[in-house]
């Protein structure tokens, strides 16, 4: 049950990024970054659905979690530099955070089996 939360939260991480990366005014780069690491936590967690074992199962969720980490941390510039305000900057982070949790505690899990 939660790996289809995990899917559903990643997706929207990745929408909801593409649509701020087309409203907000912030350099070329940081947009192609924080784009290209939210979709791959999406991404990584889609592929996990498919993986060939457990431990390719596990290595995609690994994936997943630093590309997580890396979508904050972009967040993080976007407002340190007044690209994104507080409350949007708070909403994609806590996003950020439900996913990282999940992402540890299945990782834990994968382990422990």
């Amino acid at each position: 049950m939660s790996k289809n939360y995990l899917l559903i939260y990643s997706e929207q991480l990745a929408t909801d990024v593409e649509l701020l990366c087309q409203s907000v005014k912030a350099p070329s780069n940081t947009l192609f970054q924080i784009r290209k690491s939210s979709s791959s936590v999406y991404a990584n967690i889609r592929e996990s659905n498919y993986g060939q074992s457990r431990a390719d199962m596990l290595s995609k969720f690994e994936i997943a979690l630093k590309e997580c980490s890396e979508t904050e941390g972009w967040l993080q510039l976007l407002f340190n530099t007044g690209a994104i305000d507080e409350s949007v900057f708070k909403k994609y982070r806590n996003l950020c955070g439900r996913i990282r949790r999940m992402l540890i505690s299945s990782c834990k899990t994968l382990k422990e089996k």
